[in-house]
């Protein structure tokens, strides 16, 4: 028994607190704030102070409150039902932090504990218990980045993103476990002064709603309105926001609408019946991950997810969400065998009903809080996914490029003795770049599962290693898109992710590393002010090829323009250990060009072969009036601006 005791019982919620009209909008799926409602909240009616809860369970024979207030007894705190399925009571009397579960009975007698699906907070894990907290009382001084966000996450700003996971960036030394994870506050004061000195403009959280198993990495959620109390509380997570927003750092969550864990305490069978996902496992699991997919077809679960949606926004000011595992979510058939999935009403393998959801999901939030992002993690060609709802599109900001990203990782693996076979594989990415607003991703999947580190995909010894990666990003942070590159690929780790270990930061006292961070560094201050590298990304008139048939020297040369078609820089790729010199490529203009970036800089660990200042003059080639003849460091890339 918790010290709090209640020494009366509770008493049915007032009308004015959860009305008619709240109900109907839930049940008809458009209220989009329906955490303001169900759930647990700190509230006074008729001068008493106390919790009120609510919780959607309309198949369920009896709800009962239970928790550390009243010795986890289900006979003191009987619930009251309502024609919509909603169960309520309050209690006077109970105060923050207070834990509880809901006591589900069934219409056939059984009887198991929930947590809280609109729970704004749990305990540690292996606990499941949903705790009632404030969440008004944190005092934001984030107006400013509020203010502009629309400016700064608009499609023609410099948008890079670090991706992170929190319980694995940096560790503490600890006398018990070895190590543990840092704190929310502690995250502030270390991880966002390590982004922001590299020039990423974005930091993007692998999933933080609370989740049971470290080792989902948080995508197989419990608590869909609970930051997870591994790193502290939900106001030490606000801080953190808070702080990304006053150093100039954009904060994307990592959100999970796709599929939810059969763990007991969660939504799973939740009132004894299959109550947010369908009950025919053709449609309502997957049988690879062993988890449940949602009714997207059912108001109630629409209601729940576009409130969820909105929360992350409303109340921890969050400026993006990426949306997990899309392509799961549009087809009824992804990853089954004939006879294992239902077709839709027309005999089609597309998910209507998830269709038709995430474009309300894209139209609320883009609606209610215009300049936040919705990103796309879909890998199938589907049309327009990042296309207004009002042309025929999904509503999506952006979509994760996984087509750029799979051909141009298999074409850097290759020797590069036998990258001229495979050219293609850099070049094809052009035929739809402009297709969609696309991000260019570099993501923890992959460099886990035995697929290495990006270091150690590259071919060669070490110098060769670190001179192919840093020629690669060169490549992914000239090329059209935004941009996206997952912790530790910034200095090169040699090992793969490992959730239960830190990054090797160690390695940092190499000069191979030190040279790869710096790399990365002036590749994201170079990108945000340059114009031509970010403003034009999904317009042709961004982006034209020099030469992209060069197969024989493996040797790739683009322009990038901005707005101001006369401002214009080129670059110059070469993914071969050869250097070559007297090198000729077609210029825009005539005059003196610079070196705006060499990969092969001492500095950076390379060879220090570089050009300095080159004129080019009026001798055609590839099509312009004038040219420049260029050596070009082995595994390179250069940029060049007219001086």
């Amino acid at each position: 028994m918790s010290a709090q005791t209640v020494s009366f019982p509770g008493q049915p919620v007032p009308a004015s607190w959860l009305s008619d009209f709240d109900k109907y909008l839930i049940g008809e799926g458009t209220h989009e704030r329906a955490y303001e409602k169900l759930g647990a909240h700190l509230v006074t009616f008729d001068g008493q102070a106390g919790i009120a809860f609510a919780v959607w369970a309309p198949n369920a024979r009896a709800v009962s409150l239970i928790g550390d207030f009243n010795g986890w007894d289900g006979q003191q705190h009987p619930m009251h039902s309502s024609d919509s399925g909603i169960w309520s009571l309050f209690v006077p009397g109970l105060k923050e932090h207070t834990v509880y579960k809901y006591r589900i009975t069934t219409q056939r007698d059984e009887q198991f504990d929930k947590s809280d699906p609109y729970g704004f907070a749990m305990e540690l894990r292996p606990a499941t218990g949903s705790v009632a907290v404030q969440l008004d009382s944190y005092q934001w001084q984030d107006a400013d980045w509020i203010a502009s966000r629309a400016q700064r996450q608009s499609l023609n700003s410099p948008i890079s993103i670090y991706e992170a996971h929190l319980g694995s960036w940096r560790r503490k030394p600890d006398e018990k476990y070895g190590s543990r994870w840092l704190t929310y506050r502690e995250l502030a004061d270390e991880l966002i002064p390590y982004v922001k000195e590299l020039g990423f403009t974005h930091i993007e959280l692998l999933p933080i709603a609370e989740y049971p198993f470290d080792g989902s990495w948080g995508y197989q959620v419990l608590g869909f309105f609970a930051p997870t109390s591994r790193f502290g509380t939900p106001q030490d997570f606000m801080y953190f926001v808070d702080q990304c927003h006053q150093n100039g750092i954009g904060v994307i969550l990592d959100w999970v609408p796709a599929h939810f864990p059969k763990d007991g305490a969660g939504l799973n069978y939740f009132d004894g019946t299959h109550l947010y996902a369908h009950a025919d496992p053709r449609q309502g699991e997957h049988q690879d991950w062993g988890t449940m997919i949602f009714n997207y077809g059912r108001n109630e679960v629409r209601s729940f997810l576009i409130s969820n949606a909105l929360f992350w926004i409303d109340k921890y000011h969050i400026d993006g969400l990426r949306v997990d595992a899309v392509a799961s979510m549009l087809y009824l058939d992804y990853s089954r065998k004939e006879g294992e999935w239902l077709p839709n009403e027309h005999g089609g393998r597309e998910n209507l009903a998830a269709i038709s959801f995430l474009r309300k999901a894209n139209e609320v939030l883009h609606g209610l809080f215009p300049g936040v992002l919705t990103i796309a993690e879909e890998s199938t060609s589907w049309p327009m996914v990042s296309r207004p709802t009002w042309l025929g599109g999904l509503g999506f900001s952006l979509k994760w490029n996984m087509g750029w990203m799979h051909d141009t990782l298999s074409y850097m693996s290759h020797e590069p003795i036998h990258r001229k076979f495979h050219h293609h594989e850099m070049t094809f990415g052009m035929l739809y770049a402009f297709h969609e607003n696309f991000i260019l991703p570099l993501s923890h999947d992959e460099v886990v599962h035995g697929k290495s580190a990006l270091a150690s995909k590259m071919p060669g010894d070490d110098w060769q290693k670190f001179a192919n990666l840093r020629a690669y990003l060169g490549f992914m942070w000239t090329y059209s898109g935004k941009k996206l590159l997952f912790m530790g690929c910034e200095f090169g780790q040699w090992q793969e992710w490992n959730h239960d270990t830190g990054l090797e930061w160690r390695a940092l006292e190499a000069a191979n590393h030190q040279g790869m961070q710096c790399f990365v560094r002036d590749l994201n201050r170079i990108y945000k002010e340059e114009p031509a590298l970010h403003e034009n990304d999904y317009d042709w008139q961004g982006f034209s090829w020099i030469n992209a048939n060069d197969s024989d020297n493996s040797v790739f040369s683009f322009i990038r323009r901005a707005k101001d078609s006369g401002d214009a820089l080129l670059a110059v790729c070469n993914f071969t250990p050869i250097v070559r010199e007297n090198y000729r490529i077609g210029a825009p203009q005539g005059g003196q060009w610079r070196e705006l970036l060499n990969s092969d800089l001492e500095c950076y660990w390379g060879s220090g072969i570089s050009n300095g200042a080159v004129s080019a003059l009026p001798e055609p080639a590839f099509g312009f009036e004038h040219s420049l003849e260029l050596t070009l460091p082995p595994l390179s890339v250069l940029i060049l601006k007219p001086a």
